[in-house]
C-alpha cells in the first residue's frame, strides 16, 4: 500500500460520493442555489457510480486483493464523510472541491503505479 495509492483512491471516492449527492434534489439545490435540472440527475448518478468503481479499482490495484477492498472501504468512508461535512458546512465548496479531486487523482496515478 502507498500513499499516492490511497490519495488516488480517496479522491475518486470523493468525486464520485459528491456527483450522487448532486444528484439529489436537495442537495442539488444547496450546494448549485438552483433546481436540478429534468436530464441531469442520471448522468450524476452514472458518473458517481463509475468514480467509486474506480476507487475500489484504484484500492485493489495499489494494495492487492488482500487489503485493496478495506482500503477502498475506508476511502468511501472518509470520503462519506468530507462530502457530508462539506454539504453541511459549505455546500457551496462541494462542486469546486469536486472538480478538484479529479486532477489530484490524475497526478497521483503515477506514484501510484509506481510503487
Amino acid at each position: 500500500m502507498s500513499l499516492a495509492g490511497l490519495g488516488v483512491c480517496l479522491a475518486l471516492a470523493f468525486a464520485g460520493l459528491a456527483a450522487l449527492a448532486l444528484s439529489l434534489d436537495r442537495h442539488h439545490r444547496a450546494a448549485l442555489r438552483g433546481p436540478l435540472p429534468r436530464g441531469r440527475a442520471r448522468p450524476l448518478r452514472i458518473a458517481g457510480w463509475a468514480g467509486l468503481a474506480l476507487s475500489f479499482a484504484a484500492a485493489v490495484a495499489s494494495a492487492g486483493w488482500n487489503f485493496g477492498p478495506v482500503q477502498a472501504t475506508g476511502a468511501v468512508t472518509a470520503a462519506a464523510l468530507a462530502v457530508s461535512a462539506c454539504l453541511t458546512y459549505r455546500p457551496g465548496w462541494l462542486r469546486p472541491a469536486a472538480l478538484a479531486a479529479l486532477p489530484l487523482a490524475a497526478a497521483l496515478l503515477p506514484f501510484a503505479l509506481a510503487a
